[in-house]
């Protein structure tokens, strides 16, 4: 079938058969039977050569625990351009590295500031890749594509408007394959608010991606699972007698229990140790960091060929 269909593509269109996939927009596809490996490596040892860090000592984490990072400070400017660039490049990174993603988004609020501070935690991110630069996606094959999610947010991590930030992943059996970090709009007054708000976007994101598997003929027959580790967030989408503690909530953070009610999604309770949304979401230590970086699918070229 696929044979008949490349003919049939080649007699309307001047086009080319160039076998199987193995480099698409910088990234190097590895495919065997056990599944998928996407990578950037030679993106990484390009990122690091441009900023004079191939000979950098590695870090085993792409943040420091502890680490706060505000626009304020009597720290000395740098060079906005350079800054600019630098995190341009590693969120290119981030198409195949969800590892450095909290460490990315959170660099990138300092585009228009960037101090000494901001540049040398920009650093310690390419000290990070400098040791894990053979690191990728793996997307191994699974019995049943069933679609879960995981949601988490920071209740005011950020310094400067007290802000907190939503989280989100998606996994289908093996490693994530959607993933995003993005601060809040509104100001939680309460880490179940932050916690609440954070489910809605993970919700939206999974009502998304049900239609689209639907199309792939992969329809979710069962609610989408949404893991969140705030009792009082999932307390609050599964019952409307929450009233006084909820009315500062917005109103379209609501639909949530709609979305429950009509069965396409499920806000279930899940342990801290679970949450695999932890990753992206604040500074981790080297053992939980390494542990969540495997189970999220993100391993190096060596454990690949080992699967």
């Amino acid at each position: 079938m696929l044979t008949d269909f490349k003919c049939k593509m080649q007699q309307v269109f001047e086009m080319y058969d160039l076998g199987q996939m193995s480099y698409f927009l910088g990234m190097k596809v590895s495919q065997n039977q056990q599944g998928i490996f996407l990578s950037q490596k030679a993106f990484s040892l390009k990122i690091l050569n441009k900023f004079s860090m191939l000979n950098c000592k590695a870090t085993s984490t792409p943040v420091a625990i502890g680490e706060k990072l505000s626009s304020q400070g009597d720290f000395d400017k740098v060079n906005e351009s350079t800054y600019r660039s630098l995190v341009e490049c590693l969120f290119y990174l981030t198409a195949t590295r969800p590892d450095i993603m909290f460490a990315v988004s959170l660099l990138s609020r300092f585009i228009h500031c960037c101090n000494e501070k901001h540049f040398q935690a920009a650093k310690r991110v390419l000290r990070n890749i400098k040791g894990t630069k053979s690191y990728g996606m793996l997307f191994s094959k699974v019995e049943n594509m069933k679609l879960i999610g995981y949601a988490d947010s920071d209740w005011d991590g950020s310094i400067d408007d007290m802000k907190s930030t939503s989280r989100y992943l998606f996994t289908l059996g093996s490693a994530i394959f959607c993933w995003s970090s993005k601060k809040q709009t509104v100001v939680a007054q309460s880490t179940a608010e932050a916690e609440y708000v954070a489910a809605v976007g993970a919700i939206n994101q999974a009502i998304w991606l049900r239609k689209i598997m639907a199309d792939l003929n992969q329809h979710q027959r069962e609610a989408t699972k949404i893991n969140c580790d705030n009792q009082s967030a999932v307390a609050i989408a599964k019952n409307p007698v929450f009233h006084g503690r909820t009315k500062h909530f917005k109103i379209k953070f609501h639909f949530v229990r709609e979305m429950e009610q009509a069965q396409e999604v499920k806000l279930i309770h899940c342990s801290s140790k679970e949450k695999l949304a932890d990753i992206l979401t604040k500074p981790l230590s080297v053992l939980r960091f390494e542990d969540l970086r495997t189970k999220t699918g993100v391993c190096s070229m060596q454990a690949k060929e080992e699967c």
